[in-house]
């Protein structure tokens, strides 16, 4: 198609938000960089006479030449529309929603990082941009009107607008009602009031109780209409959780075949690097898809709760309470020696020649608690005044020798048999060998 305005207009006409039909329309105007000011003109006057969705499509259509042109080195459609850029941008800001202005606030963006225009220009559209929000006011609702009367209602909250707009109706009657019951009954119920005569005094009271019953009529109504708007919202509440119950099933199947076709493509890239035949891609692209959902994140396994183990287990059974101090030392074990009672020769006395072979006896200051150890006790039979306390005693008619504890064991007997004479006729050379 040649170039002609008429062409220009026709093109922009038939540009829509896709971005098929955006990059489909910046190639013809680009193979046509010849009339790159011309183009600019038309352009600009297209954004004044558009809706504000039409101009934010044309805001598009200039973001994608302009950056095009900049890859590709050719600057004729930058210079073109470097002195028009801003009104066209304040003609499409101005007057817009705020969808649409925060959308073209984000190509505005886009060009600064990329340094599309120049800095100058650049700084201009966002000021033009700032001035415009600063004197933007926002429309408040007419004097009684509802605040959900207005058509911007999202479509979902549509079945609770009417309920929330009668408990407001409900609400803003009750509460003046409410408000003068309640002052006339503190005056009248008040102590410190004087109380009029009984005719005024009746008819005061009877003007209260219909107050009285307004108010409760109001409260009612609200409290009904209150009520009514809690089903909605729930009612509401649990549609809105079965839709995002589906969507997240939806999303769930969308990841799984994102997750095939990835693995697809990796397979047929693999394929054509490798330099395998038609045939041989084709069966791997007409082979079925793995639809394997992604596994999902894996359950927390099970784990028996941490509890101290007994003290038993880390002191065991008839271990020792303490340590005992190094200063300190255990008393010995000590066994010691029972006194043995060996009967006395016949005709032997209680102070015998054993005694005097022996020797003196040296009194040691224990010798009264063995002596008490040694004591022989009386028995059943009556044995009792013959008993003698020492080293030696006479119970009847025997004679009992005590053994000397600090003796050794062959002396003693030495000494037994040195007592009763039978070692008096013994050969000098055999006596000392015993």
């Amino acid at each position: 198609m040649a170039f002609t305005d008429d062409a220009v207009r026709a093109k922009l006409s038939s540009l829509n938000e896709t971005q098929d039909s955006i990059v489909t329309v910046s190639q013809w105007i680009m193979f046509h960089r010849r009339h790159a000011d011309r183009t600019a003109q038309l352009w600009l006057q297209r954004i004044k006479e558009s809706t504000p969705s039409k101009k934010l499509t044309l805001i598009y259509l200039a973001n994608e030449i302009v950056q095009q042109s900049k890859i590709r080195k050719k600057d004729e459609f930058v210079r073109a529309y470097d002195p028009i850029i801003v009104d066209a941008t304040t003609a499409a800001y101005k007057g817009s929603s705020s969808d649409v202005q925060n959308k073209i606030r984000r190509v505005v963006e886009v060009w600064r990082q990329r340094q599309v225009f120049r800095p100058q220009i650049q700084d201009q559209i966002e000021r033009e941009i700032d001035a415009l929000d600063k004197t933007r006011s926002s429309r408040k609702p007419a004097l009684g009107g509802s605040l959900f009367s207005s058509s911007s209602v999202p479509l979902e909250l549509s079945s609770v607008a009417p309920l929330a707009t009668a408990l407001q109706k409900s609400d803003a009657h009750a509460k003046p009602s409410t408000a003068s019951a309640n002052e006339d009954y503190a005056k009248l119920t008040n102590p410190s009031t004087p109380i009029p005569s009984p005719p005024m005094h009746a008819a005061a009271l009877s003007a209260l109780v219909k107050k009285l019953a307004t108010a409760e009529g109001a409260v009612a109504e609200s409290i009904k209409a209150r009520q009514a708007l809690i089903a909605g919202l729930e009612k509401l509440l649990e549609t809105n959780k079965t839709k995002l119950s589906k969507e997240q099933n939806d999303l769930a199947d969308i990841s799984t075949r994102k997750s095939a076709i990835e693995s697809r493509t990796k397979e047929v890239e693999d394929a054509i690097i490798r330099g395998l035949s038609s045939a041989e891609t084709a069966a791997i692209s007409s082979a079925p898809l793995p639809m394997v959902p992604k596994s999902a994140a894996p359950e927390r396994p099970d784990i028996e709760e941490l509890t101290p183990p007994p003290m038993e287990s880390f002191t065991p059974v008839g271990s020792p309470k303490g340590d005992m101090p190094d200063d300190v030392f255990q008393p010995a074990i000590s066994t010691p020696i029972q006194p043995i009672a060996v009967p006395a020769p016949p005709n032997a006395s209680a102070i015998s020649p054993a005694a005097t072979a022996i020797g003196q006896v040296n009194v040691h200051p224990a010798a009264d608690l063995l002596s008490s150890l040694t004591t022989s006790r009386q028995d059943d039979a009556g044995v009792g005044n013959g008993i003698v306390h020492g080293y030696g005693g006479q119970i009847g008619d025997r004679t009992l020798k005590k053994r000397k504890m600090s003796r050794s064991v062959g002396e003693d007997e030495y000494a037994a048999f040195a007592g009763d004479g039978d070692m008096d006729n013994i050969d000098a050379d055999l006596g000392s060998l015993i």
